[in-house]
């Protein structure tokens, strides 16, 4: 497959894009977008982001699937962007349980499948690629593929082995309020704002556009994630990578990893991909930071034509499907 780059104004929604709400079992709503093919169908992508992550962020992204065929959909997670919050506390990321998650991805995922047609692929970035990855191990989403984007399948931001940064996290959890930030500014414990970028992009104006979209749509904007968050992310992790978890996933993974990542812990991309049957790897060193699908444009290139390619050969169109119903 020849790659094909599509360039879009990623400061403006584009002009096929709906975004609308999904509303959870408990009707807690979720904000989405959804872009469907203007031509024949390929199949359908569902992206998930990363934590504290908006899908404005991935427009270009989603552009580049659009253009090939796929109907694409993107949604933020419940407590972040403009899906709500989960405590009184506007700027901090909190969740009760990751389980919450789990059970959302999984009543999107059974709606979202009947809307529109296969093959069905689903790519989730950092967190999101921890929850995309944990719903598939306990089957409550069947994609016909997954790619992981910098997959939060490690933290980096204590550097301390799970089990004793779990126990650190519960003590600290225990100390004050749990949903009291874990950390002030920025991604990463004791890291300034000044820094943050050198953390997710050498895309200068990539990162920039963030910025931008927080100040055209102040309600999304999130920082630190609360210490009940970080002891939750341990346990989940913990759960994640469990003895014999990995090996019994039988869904074509592409896991895409650095091993400049400062907030994920590659190690942990890198043996889950020994680990996964069947699994394909794309690695990067210093010329990638975490945000790879946001990066200077040789390396997110790279990717993108990784990802086709494992799609072509993962995920083939069903060229007998028509396009599915708009969202």
């Amino acid at each position: 497959m020849t790659y094909q780059k599509v360039t879009i104004d990623r400061r403006a929604i584009p002009a096929g894009a709906v975004e609308s709400r999904w509303n959870a079992a408990d009707g807690w709503p979720l904000r989405r977008i959804d872009w469907m093919a203007d031509g024949p169908v390929r199949g359908s992508i569902l992206f998930m982001p990363g934590r504290g992550d908006i899908y404005e962020k991935y427009l270009e992204t989603l552009a580049h699937w659009q253009a090939q065929g796929w109907n694409v959909t993107a949604a933020d997670w419940r407590g972040q962007g403009g899906s709500g919050r989960m405590s009184d506390h506007q700027y901090v990321g909190h969740i009760n349980d990751f389980s919450q998650w789990i059970d959302d991805i999984a009543g999107f995922w059974a709606d979202w499948v009947v809307s529109r047609p296969g093959p069905y692929v689903v790519v989730g970035h950092s967190m999101g690629g921890h929850l995309i990855a944990r719903a598939i191990q306990e089957k409550r989403i069947t994609p016909d593929a997954a790619v992981l984007s910098a997959p939060m399948l490690g933290l980096k931001g204590l550097g301390l082995p799970l089990s004793v940064g779990h126990m650190v996290t519960k003590l600290m959890r225990g100390l004050g309020k749990p949903e009291r930030p874990a950390w002030k500014v920025s991604e990463k414990p004791a890291s300034p704002l000044a820094i943050r970028q050198t953390l997710l992009t050498h895309d200068d104006a990539r990162y920039q556009d963030e910025l931008w979209w927080w100040a055209e749509r102040p309600e999304l904007v999130m920082g630190p994630a609360s210490w009940h968050w970080v002891e939750r992310a341990y346990e989940s992790i913990i759960r994640l990578n469990a003895p014999g978890a990995w090996e019994k996933v039988k869904v074509p993974m592409l896991l895409i990893g650095t091993s400049a990542d400062q907030l994920v812990d590659n190690k942990a991309t890198i043996a889950a991909a020994a680990r996964i049957p069947g699994a394909e790897l794309l690695a990067f060193g210093r010329e990638a930071r975490h945000e790879v699908l946001r990066e200077v444009d040789p390396i997110r290139d790279r990717i993108l034509a990784t990802i086709d390619d494992f799609l072509a050969r993962k995920a083939p169109a069903a060229h007998s499907e028509k396009a599915g119903a708009a969202a």
